[in-house]
């Protein structure tokens, strides 16, 4: 079974097919673009292990050569060193514009090998195939790429659509179980920000679909997916409607920047707490009830995954210093943090009319909280 999104960008737009199996299939897909027959696939190290070979045997069943670069795996490759080290890979294997590279991993992987797609020659096509359920429900759609920076997460970066995404769902079979937690962040944050139903039915499928039932996977990447084509269509440079995805974000970024980008704190998972976060900020402005986040925090728990600061381990910076790295965040405007509240599960919003000592408070009794429980 596998299923297919439509990302509707005219003159960009794109498919993305969802299902077990499409690892396999990649090569014709791939040969489908023209362009030279030599493929030049950015991966990383664990990924290359467990799945390389599988993809490039498919690409030479369909008549295509290629070559792999396998970088570090980890948040930390995000950087200015492996961009340069990517795109000069690419020039010496004189990638053309009209060549196809695949971005062949996570996240990381698929934001740095999408940005060097994107600054090379001007911009080459790229493929994302994405390996994690994060990449596949969220950083592989919607062609945002790019770096960190020490000052903030993706601050550097372009827009770059791909011309493809394959998300093979058999592949989130091999992702231990904190990975395959961390990427389920990004799939109930889709139910939280505007599809109640979608996450009633998390509520009672998450567990299934943690423990690996295919159809539950597939269902779920499906619809974050084209919850998020939706809102590209809309507004693809993250103007107005986009912006909506970063619920959880404002807050998880500061937590990912306050834990050095380590596997102390992955992604999904600063942003699964942003998310309890953003809602308690939501309830103390009195936009939705204390039973909203109550129940969103339950659904995590239930879910065994990171809820509060309590749950990262170590330090952290005081109320003050978290506030200071919620101001680098992108969505600052005009020198305010833009929020993204809810006035209820599935009713986000943005905004910037947020007291900062409401926010302070919320970030001060959420560090009480972790100091509580030592």
């Amino acid at each position: 079974m596998t299923a297919t999104v439509h990302v509707d960008l005219p003159g960009r737009e794109y498919d993305i097919h969802i299902g077990p199996g499409l690892l396999g299939q990649a090569g014709p897909y791939v040969a489908a673009f023209g362009g030279r027959k030599h493929i030049c696939i950015i991966t990383d190290e664990t990924v290359a292990g467990l799945h390389l070979a599988q993809l490039q045997a498919g690409l030479t069943a369909a008549g295509l050569t290629s070559e792999a670069l396998a970088l570090p795996a980890g948040e930390a490759t995000k950087c200015w060193a492996q961009l340069e080290k990517s795109v000069e890979w690419l020039l010496a294997q004189k990638v053309e514009r009209g060549d196809v590279v695949i971005a062949f991993g996570g996240g990381v992987i698929g934001d740095l090998a999408g940005f060097a797609a994107a600054i090379m020659r001007r911009g080459v096509r790229f493929v994302q195939i994405p390996t994690t359920l994060l990449a596949q429900v969220d950083s592989s759609v919607g062609g945002k790429t790019g770096i960190n920076s020490p000052m903030g997460k993706n601050l550097i970066g372009a827009f770059h659509q791909p011309s493809l995404v394959l998300a093979d769902t058999a592949l989130l079979g091999t992702l231990t179980a904190r990975d395959f937690l961390a990427g389920y962040g990004e799939v109930v944050k889709y139910g939280m920000l505007g599809d109640a139903a979608f996450f009633d039915w998390l509520e009672k499928q998450g567990p299934a679909l943690a423990a690996g039932d295919m159809d539950a996977r597939i269902r779920a990447v499906t619809r974050s997916c084209e919850m998020k084509a939706d809102v590209v269509r809309r507004d693809e440079k993250e103007n107005g409607d986009r912006a909506l995805l970063n619920l959880g974000h404002t807050f998880g970024h500061a937590l990912e920047a306050a834990t050095g980008y380590s596997d102390r704190l992955l992604h999904g998972e600063g942003v699964a707490i942003g998310c309890a976060l953003a809602f308690e900020l939501s309830a103390r402005l009195g936009l939705c009830s204390q039973e909203d986040p109550s129940r969103v925090r339950a659904h995590l728990r239930d879910m065994g995954m990171k809820v509060d600061m309590a749950d990262i381990a170590g330090d952290l910076p005081d109320g003050a210093g978290l506030l200071a790295l919620m101001g680098q965040d992108k969505k600052v405007l005009d020198g305010k943090l833009r929020f993204v509240l809810a006035r209820g599960i599935g009713g986000a919003f943005m905004t910037s009319d947020v007291p900062s000592d409401v926010v302070l408070s919320v970030l001060e009794d959420a560090l009480e909280l972790k100091k509580s429980r030592g």
